[in-house]
């Protein structure tokens, strides 16, 4: 029914033009233009819907395609389309963008009206990243993220938002260059900024693996991989609530989305050549920064560190394809691997989403994100704690909450690789338990810390909405994940079958 419907640009455009309407409408009339922002958020969240709904799951080809010429000089084209990798990324997106213009209610009192309009349009450009199937399309919208985001710390950010905000910017910016060199190269090769035309282009080795370097400084930054994570805690202790939510919740996955889309099956056997770099800097993740987000003080730092030890997960997931041996059940294996990969980025979504609007809360009220500033939360705010509690278990792997779900898949996986893969992954399920219950010990429970606490009051039915929803999610795609593997199925056994194939 909807799959000639142009809902791609609908879901683009919407935001985006919604967001220009937002910022023209003034920051002096803040509860109209908070309600215009909501009512654009929800219809962008309902436009989106018939993605999944018309999604057809028997097929690895490119679902709702809109192609017209753009700049045709260069053969550029207005070319979108979705798959099974890039559909759920979407709707997460709008979804998760629709809590953030509630969350903002009433907290934001500064340019209420600029900082809608900035989440309003990074929605619409997100969405249009995971859609472009044009190479220079993508790299537009990839770039037009970083000013939202931009703006949003630096002008609604702490008191070292300058800083955050240029390191955000130049870590960033730096490997997109190298991205652009790249996509540039392939243009010359075979004519067009065509994704899927360079997904069958003939490269020899040293070009694949120049080329492989040049998305891997682009993609590892956006994850963020160790040694380039440096600028992600800074930026989410800086941010605002909202703006740390999108980081963590979207932006983060658009890094795990080009492996996928860019790195794997452009540059296959540089991937084969050079997955053990890939691996090892992931499993460095996975330890290294658990053991340095069990001594953060400050509970955004801490879970903005949990995040890169959960996205290392992810790449984990992506490279360990090409370790698992030939045997009968290798195929399976892969499979686990790229789906637990994608299920830990949806999961993480919700969780980490969560926990940025639970600290949010806290901050709120105390203004201080200190985890010494709290303690006995519990007694004054019950329902709040069993939020918190749930989304805390949910981030340290709890069966049958969706955190379970993405990392269990990647440890199967891992022990058809390497038993030490999946030795150093599963460390992850006792350091993910020890820092993120050892937080919500000293802010949840014991006696009451201070009268800060004391003075606290539960959460109001704006928070509870948010909170709730989140809570749902976290439980469907833990007890029922099948859905959503369901629709990544084809594209991902098409997405092996091709990097199976050498290029030379």
């Amino acid at each position: 029914m909807f799959a000639d419907w142009p809902i791609l640009s609908l879901t683009i455009w919407l935001p985006i033009i919604g967001g220009l309407l937002v910022l023209a409408s003034g920051n002096k009339a803040a509860n109209a233009t908070r309600w215009t922002a909501l009512i654009i958020s929800v219809l962008t969240f309902i436009v989106s819907l018939p993605l999944y709904s018309s999604f057809d799951t028997s097929t690895s080809n490119m679902q709702f395609v809109e192609r017209a010429p753009w700049i045709t000089l260069f053969n550029i084209e207005y070319y979108l389309g979705v798959d099974g990798i890039s559909m759920p990324l979407i709707i997460l997106t709008t979804f998760i963008t629709v809590f953030v213009i509630i969350a903002a209610w009433e907290v934001i009192q500064y340019k209420p009206a600029s900082y809608l309009a900035a989440f309003l349009i990074m929605e619409g450009v997100m969405v249009g990243v995971f859609s472009a199937l044009d190479a220079m399309l993508f790299y537009v919208f990839w770039e037009a993220m970083l000013i939202p985001m931009f703006l949003i710390i630096g002008v609604w950010g702490g008191p070292n938002r300058v800083y955050a905000t240029i390191k955000f910017f130049l870590y960033t910016f730096f490997g997109s260059v190298f991205m652009l060199v790249a996509l540039i190269y392939m243009y010359f090769q075979s004519g067009s900024f065509d994704i899927l035309g360079y997904h069958d282009l003939k490269l020899g080795l040293s070009e694949q693996i120049l080329i492989f370097i040049a998305f891997l400084l682009a993609f590892a930054v956006k994850v963020p991989m160790w040694p380039v994570h440096t600028w992600l805690p800074d930026a989410h202790v800086e941010a605002p609530t909202g703006g740390s939510v999108i980081l963590a919740a979207i932006m983060l996955k658009i890094g795990g989305y080009g492996f996928l889309r860019f790195s794997l099956p452009i540059s296959p056997d540089a991937s084969h050549q050079l997955d053990w770099l890939i691996i090892s800097l992931s499993l460095i993740a996975v330890v290294y920064i658990g053991f340095v987000a069990l001594v953060q003080q400050d509970m955004k730092k801490l879970i903005a560190y949990s995040s890169i030890a959960h996205m290392g997960f992810v790449t984990l997931g992506f490279f360990i394809v090409f370790t698992i041996s030939a045997n009968p059940t290798a195929e399976t294996g892969a499979m686990l691997g790229v789906e637990g990969g994608m299920v830990q980025m949806v999961s993480h979504g919700f969780i980490s989403a969560a926990l940025f609007l639970c600290v949010g809360v806290l901050y709120d009220r105390v203004h201080s994100r200190e985890i010494s500033s709290y303690g006995g939360v519990v007694h004054t705010m019950p329902i709040f704690a069993g939020f918190m509690v749930f989304f805390a278990m949910a981030n340290a792997g709890l069966p049958g909450t969706s955190g379970f779900v993405g990392e269990f898949m990647v440890i199967l996986a891992s022990l058809r690789a390497d038993f030490w893969y999946a030795f150093l992954a599963a460390t992850t399920l006792i350091l993910g338990a020890a820092y993120t219950l050892w937080m919500v010990k000293r802010v949840v429970f014991g006696e009451v810390g201070n009268n800060n606490v004391a003075a606290l009051q539960d959460i109001n039915h704006r928070e509870l909405l948010i909170l709730g929803s989140l809570a749902l999610a976290v439980l469907l795609l833990g007890l029922w994940p099948g859905p959503l593997v369901e629709v990544m199925d084809a594209s991902i056994a098409n997405l092996l079958k091709h990097i199976a194939v050498s290029k030379l």
